[in-house]
């Protein structure tokens, strides 16, 4: 249910590193299962600066309508533009096809603040 790959907030987020040095993000099967049906997402766009923590977009869904924040700093080189069209896709393939958008880092050290799978997992369980 969480990819041991990723790297994860505590506002259900994820972060994946690509070969490239950049990351993509999205949010968690937790997360998408909370929001219900997703009907519209709205997204960072290409070439913004984003400060770690900070409300970059938003996902809407049939119970509400819930920010996207920021996981690290950085600029955004890539956004799922397949999202306008098919925003369930989060519900179907959050870790994949359900991506949100892709980030250079200002500090690539940075994702070694975010929490392992273990780490995300006690914090879901907790409640």
């Amino acid at each position: 249910m969480y990819p041991e790959e990723l790297r994860y907030t505590a506002e259900h987020e994820w972060v994946r590193a690509t070969d490239s040095g950049t990351v993509v993000i999205g949010i968690t099967q937790f997360a998408q299962d909370s929001l219900g049906d997703i009907v519209y997402v709205s997204l960072p766009s290409v070439g913004d600066d984003l400060a770690a923590g900070a409300a970059c977009g938003e996902v809407e869904s049939t119970k509400s309508v819930s920010d996207i924040y920021a996981p690290l700093a950085g600029s955004v080189v890539a956004v799922n533009g397949d999202l306008d069209a098919a925003p369930e896709t989060i519900n179907s393939d959050p870790y994949g096809a359900g991506w949100m958008f892709e980030m250079r880092l200002a500090d690539d050290s940075a994702l070694d603040g975010l929490l392992t799978p273990g780490d995300y997992r006690a914090l879901v369980e907790k409640g």
